[in-house]
């Protein structure tokens, strides 16, 4: 065990317990949070224009500080962009981070010098967890590659801009930098699946030991390796390979294909980052959900879901969060966001310290049908009977088919499959069955003839790689979306 390996243990053991500290009086954290916010912010255009000078508390912030998507926030980003300072922060943004909307086009978030630490220190924090609770170092002293964005970037106006992962990229602390793959110029590359053959051929023949991305281009990764090495698992490439690092989606539905690739289990970590800061992170193995990030620049609110239709959003602090209900995450940031609504929805597991299950987004569900079908639906329904009867899933979708050729319309699962179910008329049965279990209103619309039970279209083999570079989506950060309410996206996928 090399020195670095080490001194990592009572470091992680220092830092995991600091961090734990904070999470075990979370609402003090985010008072103090809420409070740093608006005095920094105070003088700034947006501070002035909502009176934040008058903002003593949660209560006060909802009433003076409405609720905004990222149309809402459009306006103070041209400031910005033509020059403009002190107008949601104080000075400049370092970055404008370009992420995909899924109404909004590309959309740019600020980040700036003092939230940056938020991204770069939580993945930080994650590792450590992981050493602190496992006591695995192993993966320390050999490679590690993270397959992320180009950290080339453009600019918007005088800011620099590029994909979060890339800006991330320029950052990446020193003791972290000899040990990371791929190389600069491997990373650069734009197109990604020219990138990904040129990642194999840079790391085929290295020791990696920790691999991190999302599942999906993971996926790519892993069965372009094999392919090319002509191994029969990623395991006999790198055979010291045990710490997976993921985000973004649920790894759920990946885990079967994963498994066949890797050739057996390693361990994993769940992160969850976005654009506009970094949210939560997988800090035991032993607990189920994520840590709330919540002393590092992010104020959250909390809207509950499925409340009665016309009565309006409530906004509720962390303090008075319950378990088991489905809340739509609101942000304010030290990158000058403020009652920012991310897009995604969370379900808290634990209070103390705050540990939560990202449910799925906003904008991302199935109900056509009045049925309001969720991610974690169907990402759960999928997992249960590919249980029960063994498969293996690449990748997956669902939208409605409301127009039918003939018949009741019905939900359709278009599926890509690395090992097809043997018996796919039952495959197909159960997972229905399994849809019906989880939601109410699906099962009343099945049972009373509205819908028809659901249908599987096979996707063939690289259909949704094709699918996305078409979209303009291949790159390290594009997902493909759980759920549509109509047929858009799905348009070309068979």
């Amino acid at each position: 065990m090399s020195l670095k390996a080490t001194l990592s243990r009572p470091y992680a053991q220092w830092a995991t317990k600091r961090a734990m500290r904070h999470a075990m009086d979370a609402v003090g954290a985010q008072e103090k949070v809420l409070r740093m916010l608006v005095r920094s912010a105070e003088a700034t255009a947006f501070g002035k224009e909502h009176r934040f000078g008058q903002i003593t508390d949660h209560a006060s912030l909802a009433v003076l500080v409405p609720l905004r998507d990222y149309e809402g926030f459009r306006p103070y980003i041209d400031r910005i962009v033509a020059g403009e300072r002190d107008v949601l922060w104080p000075g400049r943004p370092l970055y404008l981070c370009k992420t995909s909307g899924t109404t909004s086009g590309a959309k740019y978030i600020p980040i700036t010098r003092q939230s940056l630490p938020n991204h770069i220190n939580s993945a930080r924090n994650a590792l450590l967890s992981y050493i602190a609770h496992t006591g695995n170092t192993a993966f320390v002293d050999g490679r590690m590659i993270f397959l992320q964005g180009s950290p080339v970037l453009d600019r918007k106006g005088a800011i620099p801009t590029g994909r979060l992962s890339g800006i991330v990229a320029n950052h990446v602390p020193g003791y972290l930098r000899r040990n990371r793959l791929p190389s600069y110029a491997t990373n650069t590359i734009g197109d990604w699946e020219t990138k990904v053959e040129a990642i194999v051929t840079e790391t085929m023949a290295e020791d990696l030991r920790l691999i991190s991305g999302i599942p999906a281009w993971t996926q790519m990764y892993f069965e372009r390796l094999l392919a090319r090495t002509g191994k029969r698992n990623v395991k006999e490439v790198f055979p010291h390979f045990s710490l997976f690092v993921y985000g973004g989606v649920n790894y759920a539905p990946y885990r079967d294909r994963m498994r066949t690739l890797i050739g057996g289990e390693v361990d994993s970590i769940e992160l969850f980052p976005a654009s506009e800061g970094f949210i939560a992170y997988q800090d035991r193995h032993d607990e189920e959900g994520l840590l709330l990030v919540v002393d590092n620049g992010i104020y959250y609110e909390f809207i509950p879901q499925g409340g009665p239709p016309g009565s309006g959003p409530v906004r509720i602090p962390l303090r008075d969060v319950r378990l088991g209900i489905n809340y739509a995450l609101v942000l304010h940031t030290n990158a000058g966001l403020w009652g920012y609504e991310i897009g995604d929805t969370v379900r808290f597991v634990s209070l103390s310290p705050p540990r939560i299950v990202v449910t799925g987004r906003t904008k991302h569900f199935t109900s056509a049908f009045g049925e309001h079908v969720i991610a974690e639906e169907v990402e759960g329904a999928l997992k249960e009977t590919m249980a029960a009867v063994p498969c293996e899933v690449s990748e997956f979708t669902v939208a409605p088919q409301t127009t039918p050729g003939e018949g009741l319309p019905y939900h359709e699962w278009f599926i890509e499959f690395a090992a097809p179910p043997r018996d796919l008329p039952r495959f197909t049965a159960l997972l229905d069955a399994a849809m019906v279990k989880r939601n109410v209103y699906y099962k009343d619309l099945i049972a009373g003839q509205v819908l028809r039970p659901l249908v599987i279209t096979v996707v063939p083999r690289g259909g949704f790689t094709r699918w996305m570079k078409a979209r303009g989506m291949n790159d390290a950060q594009s997902k493909v979306p759980r759920l549509a309410n109509d047929r858009n996206y799905v348009e070309g996928l068979v």
